[in-house]
């Protein structure tokens, strides 16, 4: 069997064991959440690790939709422009809705980061703000990622879709070791920090990691198997990740090349194993974590949790008059016995969750589901 050929029953195995990754999303989302409610009480990079989790994720999808829809296409004997603009219609109906609908409701109502910055925000630009003006949006800084990953979406399909799969190995190789270079580069001329964080190259490996572990997943499920399930190989990405996490913490001055380089690079190889095993499936208690229906339910709603979750609150910008705020602070007046405990940061990071939660559930029912139902007119391949 050619390498390029993916065994018979591999898209069968991928559509069991693909379960667990909405657990993934579930833990990637609540690590963002936990980092940005909780703020300096939390010295680990979670929400740096969330979003790169997502980012390899991202890139593990959205090369395997695009290799099979190659696939397809060379099956079929169409032009490959069917599977980009099925890509693009579908792409759209699930991210574009809620986001859009969000933007113009709060500018609507004089929300200031929106109203004032809406051209930004509608062309998915709002990174290149970032780094023109070298500071934050406020309650609405998250949605730079969403920029990162609908600008590598603008171009990673042609890739895919238009030059030999047989290649598409060293154009992951390369799109990683042009992160690496991108963020040396800015580190030696002594770039600010936020420029590597927030721009899309510099954040390529992450999307990389995740095309090849699609390859290997397609091509060679095997190899893939045999990988990603040696237990060795997740402990040693982990390892090396936690090694980066302590010269990241001890070593002077706080931006320094195992936070500017190196961070996302390690970050994404351990990202990498956690999600392959996930695909494989994950035994004894991470299975019940991963596939509980609670696990589940959030993570198939996670898109409307990130979104939605600095509006509810931000640790460094709701004001104290925001009516969330408002709601907390009557909690902890009416019971003042949690004030001081510990138990009263967990408490609201719940009473926050929930908030979110019940925003991201009508989100859901009321917009994302109805448009992602729309995706079924426009499948890849007939049925």
């Amino acid at each position: 069997m050619s390498p390029l050929t993916p065994a018979p029953e591999s898209v069968q195995k991928e559509k069991h064991y693909l379960i667990q990754l909405d657990g993934l999303r579930f833990l990637a989302v609540t690590l963002v959440l936990f980092d940005h409610w909780l703020g300096e009480k939390v010295r680990l990079p979670l929400g740096y690790f969330g979003v790169n989790l997502f980012f390899v994720l991202s890139g593990f999808l959205i090369t395997r939709i695009l290799i099979h829809s190659k696939q397809a296409d060379d099956r079929l004997q169409r032009s490959h422009r069917h599977s980009l603009r099925q890509f693009y219609i579908r792409r759209s109906l699930r991210i574009f809705p809620v986001y859009y609908l969000t933007l113009i409701i709060l500018a609507v109502v004089g929300f200031q980061a929106a109203r004032e910055n809406l051209v930004w925000f509608l062309t998915y630009t709002q990174n290149f703000w970032i780094l023109i003006h070298h500071t934050w949006f406020g309650a609405l800084d998250h949605l730079w990622s969403l920029a990162v990953e609908e600008q590598y979406y603008l171009f990673f399909p042609f890739l895919v879709l238009f030059m030999p799969l047989r290649r598409l190995p060293v154009i992951l190789g390369c799109l990683i070791a042009l992160a690496l270079l991108v963020r040396v580069y800015l580190y030696a001329t002594q770039a600010s920090w936020i420029i590597q964080f927030v721009m899309m190259p510099t954040c390529l490996d992450a999307f990389g990691f995740g095309g090849i572990l699609a390859y290997l997943l397609v091509f060679y499920p095997e190899q893939f198997t045999k990988t990603v399930g040696n237990p060795r190989f997740l402990l040693a990405s982990m390892a090396l990740y936690a090694v980066n996490v302590y010269l990241m913490s001890t070593t002077l001055p706080p931006r320094n090349s195992f936070t500017d380089i190196f961070d996302r690079f390690f970050t994404s190889v351990f990202c990498f194993f956690l999600i392959g095993k996930g695909v494989i499936g994950y035994r004894g208690i991470m299975k019940w974590f991963l596939e509980h229906p609670v696990s589940s339910y959030l993570g198939r709603i996670s898109y409307g949790l990130y979104l939605f979750h600095n509006l509810v609150f931000n640790y460094y910008h709701t004001p104290p008059d925001f009516i969330t705020v408002r709601a907390w602070n009557r909690i902890l007046r009416e019971f003042p016995v949690l004030t001081g405990t510990g138990a009263d940061m967990a408490l609201k990071f719940l009473f926050f969750y929930s908030i979110t939660v019940a925003v991201a559930t009508v989100s859901w029912f009321c917009i994302e589901k109805p448009f992602n139902a729309l995706k079924d007119r426009f499948a890849y391949s007939p049925s």
